[in-house]
């Protein structure tokens, strides 16, 4: 499974412009390209919601070799209530934690030299105060399971991830396809997990040709198929095929065909300007609106 690849988590953002601050500001990651979507994705990549949309991808570099954020923006939705799911992103940046600091964001020292501070909207990020490797500086997404081993034969098996570290008395697994990509991070919990309305998606590509035996697969081991194979389309852009599946504790996985995912994800020059434009529409309507507001009559 070599030729598989680890590509983003999605997360839900009820605040833009808080988010693109924390993403590029305290982290230090870029705006690699912006879209705006009139209706509701397809493969409901913007969560179980029709109406417009934009997703802004973030990341330390190019998404050919860097696991990144997608922050879908449903307008008019400000918030979203966080489940027991979604356990953390790690990674290793000492810049991270340097400008968390002198921009004042919260910072709680969890073990020596790791730091947990939060996305806006509660997302867990852990910052390793060290400098980040050459490959990436994004180590591993955590995950909540309910049984340690009926995901590992979920995950390993019929995914074909391979399984870096396994500590059953710590009820947690590393797993990934390759030594130089993110990993994921199972980590077991007591009672049922939780994925609520903020629940997020992890996305890996394989090459095309396999997303349809994938989806067989899959079918006959009689697990849950969200989304069959089904075609994307972004406007100007490739059309991308993908197939969206459940996990055994219902978290939800992408698979893209990875040979015009890469043509999709090419980092766009105007990606920062077109996200710093839409937020000034967002300004600009509110205030619209702030002024435009039936005044109560005394």
């Amino acid at each position: 499974m070599a030729s598989r690849r680890s590509l983003h988590f999605v997360f839900k953002v009820g605040n833009r412009f808080q988010t693109a601050c924390f993403y590029r500001d305290v982290l230090g990651m870029k705006i690699l390209r912006h879209e705006e979507f009139e209706e509701g994705c397809r493969a409901a990549c913007n969560g179980p919601y029709d109406g417009k949309w934009s997703k802004t991808m973030v990341g330390f570099g190019p998404e050919d070799d860097h696991f990144v954020a997608e922050l879908t923006y449903n307008y008019g939705i400000g918030n979203y209530k966080l489940g027991n799911d979604f356990m953390g992103i790690t990674l290793a940046s000492s810049q991270a934690v340097s400008n968390a600091r002198k921009l004042e964001w919260p910072l709680s020292e969890v073990a020596e030299g790791v730091f947990e501070t939060k996305a806006p909207g509660g997302y867990k990020f852990y910052l390793q105060n060290r400098s980040p490797p050459q490959s990436d500086p994004v180590l591993k997404v955590t995950l909540a399971v309910s049984d340690l081993q009926k995901s590992l034969n979920y995950w390993s098996n019929l995914l074909g991830m391979k399984i870096y570290e396994k500590d059953e008395k710590k009820q947690r697994a590393l797993l990934g396809y390759a030594d130089n990509q993110c990993k994921l991070e199972l980590q077991g919990i007591q009672g049922a997990v939780v994925h609520a309305t903020a629940f997020g998606r992890i996305a890996f590509s394989c090459p095309q040709k396999e997303l349809s035996d994938l989806e067989d697969l899959m079918k006959r081991e009689n697990q849950k198929i969200l989304t069959p194979l089904v075609s994307l389309d972004t406007p100007g852009k490739a059309t991308v095929q993908v197939i969206i599946l459940a996990d055994p504790d219902g978290h939800e996985i992408c698979f893209v065909g990875d040979e015009a995912f890469r043509e999709l994800s090419k980092m766009d020059p105007e990606g920062s300007k077109l996200l710093d434009d839409a937020m000034a529409k967002d300004k600009s309507d509110e205030w619209f609106a702030a002024q435009n507001k039936p005044k109560a009559s005394g």
